[in-house]
């Protein structure tokens, strides 16, 4: 069976991106991170087949891009699209953010990423209770 999720020939490109970040992927992966959106767990610089994105969740098969300014030229949109279609053909979902969504309104951006993640589970779910009926 061939690897498609985080393949140890582009470890090193992974590791490189994660120490470079930019400041706008950083303010959202301080959001993301330790599980804070709906109890999910996030990574950052995820690979997947030959594509390496921003962030991924993987019980949500859900990922997001953060775009800077490189990705409006008329290349980086048409490469965008073919890497969005041939992630989402491996049935994971994709949510796309600039820059300035981050830095203007990052509570909206964390809002559309919860509303694409199954819910927190219930407390009586952790008690091992049922919720009463009625």
């Amino acid at each position: 069976m061939v690897k498609i999720f985080n393949k140890n020939t582009v470890k090193a490109k992974r590791r490189s991106l994660r120490k470079e970040m930019p400041p706008a992927e950083v303010a959202l992966w301080q959001v993301l991170r330790n599980k804070q959106v709906s109890g999910c767990k996030f990574r950052r610089q995820y690979s997947v087949d030959k594509y390496i994105l921003d962030f991924y969740c993987p019980s949500a098969k859900l990922a997001i891009e953060v775009d800077g300014d490189s990705h409006f030229s008329e290349t980086s949109i048409a490469s965008d699209v073919i890497r969005q279609k041939a992630i989402e053909n491996l049935g994971i979902r994709f949510l796309r953010f600039t820059n300035r969504d981050i830095y203007e309104n990052i509570d909206e951006v964390v809002s559309q990423i919860s509303e694409h993640l199954p819910p927190l589970p219930s407390v009586e779910f952790f008690l091992g209770l049922r919720a009463p009926k009625g």
